[in-house]
């Protein structure tokens, strides 16, 4: 998926974000106004690289895995080359930050578009994600924020946002780091197809600990408003609203019923993968992991909403983002 806009004013930054994570590398282009804190897309498009493959059994990228990654890397750097980007920053997340050869990755990349991935730590990856998330949900949904962004290898959850100038600055934050992914969950659980009962526990109770480890770091009831973001959650909001295909601006916002949500993770991790290969709004690379992914995403819905019921809150709906990130990566140019 690619957009584009207008040509922007003298006063813009033109910059580049590429996000490496588990399962995709995603591009953002985009001209920044520091001054009127505005960021305005000219180019964003997502591969599924599966950079991850493996990773969590060998310890290593395989080779496949890296070829289609580096492949990817070109193409990204031909785009920047054609819109004239200023700045790039390539962020690599989880699966290169467990990868023994991870040096063959990195100059791989320099190589072809001119900078070194920075491997972020995972509370670095959860203050970028939240920059990026809150810039929905600021004034429209009631702070604390608490956003998840559910990845191939890792989830992040970060709490914030008790004022207003701690979203903007993305300070204030309470963050976790799990080792907690859709790809990582279905190479280490999910080999049926679909998945049997015995798997699926097995992976609700690896879930489980993960939370119960993440919560000690995270007071999660506390939190106003839970915001899910990545191609996991996305994808399951195309299925709670049965979108005809992906409309990113229908799931960009939407504010679903949790009821609804659980329930299309429950649909989506019974389906085969024939059946969720015939979904309309599925990208090709998530069908044999957004299984996993919906497992997940249903274990911390569930659990955030125990936990604020039990800090005498109530909560009754969840909040999609398609700015995570990668909007984060594209500010921190600025």
């Amino acid at each position: 998926m690619t957009s584009s806009a207008a040509v922007p004013s003298a006063s813009d930054l033109r910059v580049a974000a590429v996000d490496c994570g588990t399962n995709s590398l995603r591009l953002l282009v985009a001209d920044l106004d520091p001054a009127a804190g505005t960021l305005t897309d000219l180019h964003r498009s997502m591969e599924v690289v599966r950079l991850g493959q493996g990773v969590d059994r060998t310890g290593r990228i395989a080779p496949e895995a890296l070829e289609r990654t580096l492949d990817a890397t070109a193409r990204a750097a031909e785009v920047c080359r054609e819109l004239g980007v200023s700045r790039v920053r390539f962020v690599a997340t989880s699966a290169s930050r467990d990868a023994s050869n991870k040096d063959d990755f990195f100059a791989g990349v320099q190589q072809r578009l001119g900078v070194l991935p920075e491997v972020v730590s995972g509370t670095e990856e959860a203050e970028l994600s939240f920059r990026g998330a809150t810039s929905v949900v600021a004034g429209r949904f009631d702070a604390p924020y608490l956003v998840v962004d559910l990845g191939g290898g890792s989830t992040e959850l970060v709490l914030g946002g008790e004022s207003d100038g701690e979203v903007e600055a993305g300070t204030g934050l309470a963050a976790f780091s799990m080792d907690v992914g859709c790809v990582r969950m279905t190479e280490r659980h999910l080999h049926d197809d679909p998945p049997t009962a015995e798997q699926v526990a097995a992976a609700r109770a690896d879930v489980a600990a993960a939370l119960d480890e993440a919560l000690a770091t995270v007071p999660v009831g506390r939190a106003a408003t839970l915001v899910g973001l990545a191609g996991t959650v996305t994808t399951i909001t195309a299925h709670v609203l049965r979108l005809e295909r992906y409309d990113r601006d229908r799931i960009n916002g939407a504010s679903l019923p949790v009821d609804d949500v659980l329930r299309a993770c429950d649909e989506l991790l019974a389906m085969s993968r024939e059946d969720r290969a015939a979904l309309p709004f599925m990208h090709p690379g998530r069908v044999d992991v957004i299984g996993a992914g919906a497992l997940v995403w249903a274990s911390v819905v569930r659990r955030v909403r125990d936990e604020v019921a039990a800090a005498g809150g109530e909560l009754t709906h969840v909040v999609t983002s398609e700015h995570d990130i990668l909007d984060g990566i594209a500010w921190s140019l600025a």
